[in-house]
């Protein structure tokens, strides 16, 4: 498979998918979650793989968020249209995918990148990893299931907080979370991972798929709440926050949100 920004290992039954745009500490650009979904797709069509391991390029960051020049300037529309389309070829794929899916959080997990890993069927963490959903300092929501699936994990309360505040977390207190299953030193992330990749793999199959189906059915009421999300998200793009807060970012200065 060759793809321009993701990088796939194949090793037996094992599939390791890498987000390789180092100098960008892998944002999420329109045409990586393209690739991650042609790939996702690719290998779950593959008999062979039963299990697959989702991490970043380096040691600094699984995902360090969204490509935020991209879409900047979108309108309305625009905006609703980027949430829904990224959700249903993406991050929806993925947590439903039949085939499982371990996140290796190798580092920064921001905005996009943590809505990313939170799709996995579950996470494990480098000791230097850092968590959050700063989209409400640019004038936004999370807009790829960010505000469904953080309170699923972690709860209502503690979701309110690390969104309204756009705070991180270090992986230690996302292990006490419960965002995480297991914290490790950055050299030990890949061998803990391809080991409860084994573990899985000695499994049937099948069973397997019918499981995450079975789990995922439990979290299926909040379907509109998605549908909610995407229609908030989008409705950040008409406001002067998101101009203002958009074009800080860029600028590399503090937002001043008017407030509108």
């Amino acid at each position: 498979m060759n793809f321009e920004n993701v990088l796939v290992e194949l090793d037996d039954s094992l599939a390791t998918v890498i987000i390789n745009r180092p100098k960008k500490l892998n944002a999420l650009n329109r045409a990586t979650i393209k690739d991650l979904s042609k790939v996702f797709k690719k290998l779950e069509k593959d008999k062979r793989i039963r299990a697959i391991i989702l991490t970043g390029s380096g040691e600094k960051a699984f995902v360090a968020g969204a490509d935020i020049s991209e879409f900047a300037n979108y309108s309305v529309k625009e905006g609703k249209e980027l949430a829904a389309k990224g959700q249903k070829i993406l991050f929806d794929l993925i947590e439903n995918l039949a085939t499982p899916v371990i996140a290796a959080i190798n580092g920064f997990a921001l905005g996009g990148g943590l809505e990313l890993a939170m799709s996995c069927h579950f996470r494990i963490a480098a000791n230097n990893a850092q968590m959050g959903l700063p989209e409400v300092s640019l004038g936004v929501i999370p807009g790829y299931g960010g505000t469904q699936r953080l309170p699923q994990l972690i709860g209502k309360g503690r979701a309110m907080e690390l969104i309204m505040t756009a705070g991180m977390i270090n992986a230690e207190k996302a292990l006490s979370f419960g965002l995480v299953n297991y914290v490790v030193p950055q050299e030990e992330l890949l061998p803990l991972c391809i080991k409860m990749a084994g573990k899985i793999t000695n499994n049937s199959p099948v069973a397997i798929s019918y499981a995450i189906k079975a789990v995922n059915a439990g979290f299926k009421n909040n379907a509109k709440g998605f549908e909610t999300e995407i229609n908030a998200f989008g409705s950040c793009f008409g406001t002067a926050d998101f101009k203002e807060g958009t074009s800080a970012f860029l600028e590399k200065r503090k937002a001043e949100f008017p407030g509108t």
